[in-house]
């Protein structure tokens, strides 16, 4: 069965009109603020994906779909509008996602260390973002200070309100379901540092490791850390190299989705160090835009083309100009870039590439980059070109012939 995609239209002349006649009253205001695209700040950019939301309302009606399950939609919304709302005054802003265990007190070694890497990522004019509960989560916003520090909250049966040093602060998001607070945790970060914890923390490090090997996150720097003399980390990647990886269950490229490390310095330089060079990446058509905070050198492209041929299915990895789509959206045009025809599956790979690109054409101590646009989902296809959901580019020629 097919991907369900959004209607464009109910295929009843008399609602679509109806609709039609309900976005032009409504309206969707003029968007501004760090991080808006110039799309976005015409009235009219996203009636179509507000008419398809819409459309979707109605079908669910339509379909006798249970109140349990229109609830479900319902909260699901309201918590993925509410979320928007708290971080877009600080869309341009570079964050850090700090989990762990909520049950390790003040004075236990990996607090401490949260509270030093926080304070050393704040220091590079780094937000961070936690679980808003007590233990490392606490730990990161006192660190980094609460200026700086964002808090996405779960509710649980026993645990109604966020940790005292974040509630009632205008940085705080609170959610009844862990799937629009994971979403919420993948969508507005761009570096992760994982401590020890329970279920919940190596459930979020699993989940996060599975989106970003498997291409529906965007690459990330990922750090797991613990103090000197903790086996946690170590352990657990003795179950990953001694089981998954014999078993052909990971490929020898997911072991550098992550860096394992007991020191906070090297973390920060870890986490910092990524977007040294490398800015953000998105699709356009069937091929991948890289773009780059400086301009390599012809031999550092060289050297890019010679080790990671593998990732390329055609062509060359090379440098290209903004495409129409980029400057239609805002993606900042302004940036050196570089684009090749992804395989499409070795994401591990592509993270090592990254790794190589700020090897080659970055530098040491390098602070927080502003306006990190990664967007690997590209737009829901709509023309005869539409291939395999990406309509912004024509296909390929056949091998062999010209580009």
């Amino acid at each position: 069965m097919a991907i369900p995609r959004p209607r464009p239209t109910t295929g009843d002349p008399k609602v679509d009109a109806v609709l039609e006649e309900l976005l032009a009253v409504h309206g969707n205001g003029v968007p501004s603020g760090p991080g808006v695209s110039p799309a976005a700040k015409h009235p009219d950019a996203n009636d179509d994906l507000i008419r398809s939301l819409l459309i979707t309302a109605l079908e669910m009606d339509k379909a006798n779909i249970g109140r349990l399950e229109l609830k479900i939609a319902t909260q699901t919304m309201v918590e993925m509008l509410n979320a928007w709302e708290v971080f877009a005054p600080w869309a341009d802003a570079a964050k850090v996602t700090i989990f762990g265990s909520a049950r390790l007190p003040p004075g236990h070694p990996d607090y401490e260390l949260a509270v030093d890497l926080g304070r050393r990522m704040g220091a590079r004019n780094w937000m961070a973002i936690t679980g808003a509960g007590p233990g490392i989560m606490t730990a990161g916003m006192e660190g980094i200070g609460v200026e700086r520090a964002f808090g996405v909250n779960i509710q649980l049966p026993f645990e109604q309100q966020a940790a005292a040093i974040i509630a009632g602060d205008a940085k705080l998001a609170t959610f009844k379901y862990f799937f629009t607070r994971k979403l919420t945790f993948m969508k507005e970060t761009d570096a992760f540092a994982v401590f020890p914890g329970g279920y919940g923390t190596l459930d979020e490090a699993f989940e996060l490791l599975t989106l970003v090997q498997t291409g529906k996150s965007y690459p990330v720097p990922i750090v797991l850390i613990d103090h000197p003399g903790s086996t946690y980390w170590r352990r657990w990647q003795d179950f990953i190299r001694s089981e998954l990886l014999p078993a052909g269950m990971i490929n020898p490229a997911d072991l550098d989705l992550f860096l394992h490390t007991h020191s906070a310095e090297e973390a920060a330089e870890y986490l910092c160090a990524f977007y040294s060079c490398y800015h953000s990446l998105r699709f356009v058509g069937r091929r991948l835009i890289l773009r780059l905070r400086s301009t390599l050198s012809d031999e550092g492209l060289a050297e890019l083309n010679r080790e990671f041929a593998d990732l390329v299915v055609s062509g060359e990895i090379e440098r290209v100009e903004a495409t129409d789509i980029e400057r239609r959206d805002g993606d900042n045009v302004d940036l050196p870039r570089l684009a090749l025809r992804f395989n499409d599956r070795s994401f591990g790979r592509l993270v090592q590439l990254i790794h190589r690109i700020n090897a080659v054409g970055g530098r040491a101590g390098a602070g927080a980059a502003r306006g990190l646009l990664h967007d690997v989902a590209p737009d829901v296809p709509t023309g005869p070109g539409a291939v395999n959901g990406r309509a912004d580019e024509p296909p390929s020629p056949p091998p062999g012939g010209p580009e």
